[in-house]
Order: structure tokens, then sequence, then C-alpha cells
């Protein structure tokens, strides 16, 4: 395991520091705040997904209006799959402040998921050190076993120490699990960058005890919602793993049959891939993976089996965002309506924020 200076105001305790100032921002709703439950009631309703988001100032003044978007239908939860920033800015304590404060606004339950930007991608910058900014957000998103925002969700939590932090084994406190309505959700710390195996200073071991732990939560989320006889799952996360050969602008490319990388890159995704696909098989119920990463928003299917065959009950959906050089563009939200007494459980609204809209305004 890597170790470098830090120059983020050089202080060892500022996780405790940005914990402290994050207890502030959330006290002013803590008291009004009334906790969600996760019923299983099988009652249809709407969870909202988001990501990749904001990579520029412009974006950032527009995320509010996304919010209020958000704010303004009545949502079981909204999830954002991460990267807070651009991967070639700094990771200063603002980035992660004003992500807290967006989700403190956010009047349902809140979950997040940290994305490479966020931590992997910090060392880009001289100065930073990558784990020491997954630690931080450790502290400020993830110090209780409840989501973030006005409402709240009481989440399972993978609490065995099982990843790495700057100080050695820690828990891996950012993957969370939860069911709303007999459905099954998971969020897991999967990261573009190769998962941390390429760009700069690769950490394998940091990789190697993550993605065991990812794929152990991931694992026991398909198991739980057999038990529970969920209706579907949907696993959240920041990287597109990539599913075949026919992403090569946007994410890796790998044999749709074996899932090996063929762009000869470091893979970081196919241990994970191959055990995700026998359980999707095994559980027979609709499964979506959501994620954001190559900032291209689309739904899809193209995770095959073995024999090239597609799988009926898988689901890709990625997520909108970036796409800094046209402003505000690609703020926007996914709407998912969930009927868990439907066959196909998930569909998939678009939610094109009018304040937001540059190309064609808004009617």
């Amino acid at each position: 395991m890597r170790m470098k200076n830090c120059q983020l105001q050089t202080s060892q305790n500022l996780p405790w520091r940005l914990f402290v100032r994050s207890l502030a921002i959330m006290a002013v709703v803590f008291g009004a705040t009334a906790l969600a439950t996760a019923d299983d009631d099988r009652e249809p309703y709407a969870i909202g997904l988001w990501g990749d988001l904001p990579y520029s100032a412009a974006q950032a003044a527009a995320v509010p209006n996304l919010i209020a978007d958000m704010n303004a239908q009545k949502l079981a939860f909204t999830a954002h799959d991460g990267d807070l920033k651009s991967g070639g800015s700094e990771c200063t304590d603002a980035v992660y402040t004003q992500a807290l404060a967006y989700f403190v606004s956010l009047k349902a339950p809140a979950v997040f998921t940290p994305g490479d930007n966020d931590w992997v991608d910090c060392d880009r910058i001289a100065g930073y050190n990558s784990l020491a900014q997954l630690d931080k957000e450790r502290v400020l998103f993830f110090s209780t076993s409840y989501t973030l925002g006005q409402h709240q969700l009481k989440q399972k939590v993978q609490t065995d120490a099982l990843c790495l932090g700057v100080s050695g084994n820690v828990p891996c406190v950012e993957n969370r699990r939860w069911t709303v309505g007999g459905v099954t959700y998971a969020t897991l710390n999967i990261q573009g960058s190769c998962d941390n195996l390429c760009d700069t200073f690769p950490d394998p071991a940091e990789y190697a005890a993550r993605n065991q732990a990812d794929i152990l939560w991931m694992q026991q989320t398909f198991t739980e919602a057999k038990a529970r006889n969920s209706a579907a799952v949907m696993l959240i996360s920041q990287a597109d793993p990539g599913f075949d050969l026919t992403d090569i602008t946007r994410g890796p490319t790998r044999d749709p049959k074996t899932l090996a990388e063929t762009d000869g890159l470091p893979d970081g995704f196919q241990e994970f891939l191959l055990v995700l696909r026998d359980e999707v098989v095994a559980f027979r119920k609709p499964v979506a993976y959501v994620h954001g990463d190559s900032h291209y928003f689309r739904t899809d299917k193209p995770f095959l089996n073995a024999l090239g065959q597609r799988l009926e009950n898988f689901t890709r959906v990625e997520t909108f965002g970036d796409n800094q050089a046209n402003g505000t563009n690609d703020v926007n939200w996914l709407k998912v309506l969930v009927d868990p007494r439907s066959r196909e459980v998930f569909a998939y609204q678009q939610q094109i924020v009018p304040a937001n809209r540059v190309a064609v305004p808004a009617p």
C-alpha cells in the first residue's frame, strides 16, 4: 500500500473536522425529520437516479434546479452513483461539503456511492492521496447506518474490515443494502480507472481487497433478495465495466462470452462480472445494474452468457452526467417507476430539467 504526503489543509484531524461540519449541516434538517421505513407492502413507487455531477461551475449552479425538480415529485429515495467533480480538478474540501449540502437538501432519502473522481483520480494532483480521500468520504457521508436526505432510510452496512484505508484494513462502510416495497437495492464501491488498476499510481493491494469485498456484498445481496422473495434487485455503482465489444468509445471492451477485457488495459472487472453473471442467471427475476462513468444516458441489455445468449432479466442503466463542454446540457436525472407486482418491475422515464435545457429551450 502506497503513502504520499497530503496537502489537503495538512491536518491529521481533517476527517474529524469535516464530520463535525457535516453534523452542523445535517442538524438543520434532523430535528424535523421522520425516518422513512423500508416497508415491504409491494405498492408501486418511484425513485430518482443521478450522478457524474457537477463537473464545472456552470453545472454546480444548475444542480439546485435538478434537486428542485426531484423534490417536486414523490420519490421513495434518490441515488447519486458517484463522481462529485471532474477527474482533473482538485479534491478540495469544498467538493465534499458542497455535495453534502446537495444531499441534505433532497426531501427523499439520499443514497450516495463514491466515484473515481472523488478519490481514485485524486492521485493525479500532487499532494493528494487517494486512500486519504476515500477515508474522508467514509467519515463525511457514511458515518451512520442511515442515508442522507431530509427523510432517511436505515441501511445495512458492510462492517467487516475488508477494505483498505490509509491506516490499514477498515470496514467498507460505503457499501450499503436496503429493501423498499419488495425490491432489494445495494451500492458497491466499483470504480473507473480500471477500478484503481491503471491511471496515476494504481494500487493493486487496495483493488484486491475492495474487489473481494464488493463480490461478497453482491453475493449477499442476492442471497437476501432470495430469502425475502424480492421481486427484483438493483445494484448501483460508479464504474462502467464494459460488457461486450461494441463500446470502444465509452468503456472497456471485453469478450462477451469470457468477459475478458480486450483493449490491453488492466482488467479490474472480469472477476466481478463472472460472479455477477452467475447470480443474475440464478436469480431469474429482473436485475438492474446502475452506473455512471462513461457519461452517456442509456438503458440496454449488453450482458451475455458464455454461449453468447442475452441475459433477458438483466438491464444496464447509465445515468446522465458530465458533458461539461455543453454547460448544463446533461444536468438531468432518471425517474424509475418501480412496480414490484409487474413482470419487469422497473420502467425508466427521463427527467429533462426545464431550467437546464441548452440546445432546445423548454416549451
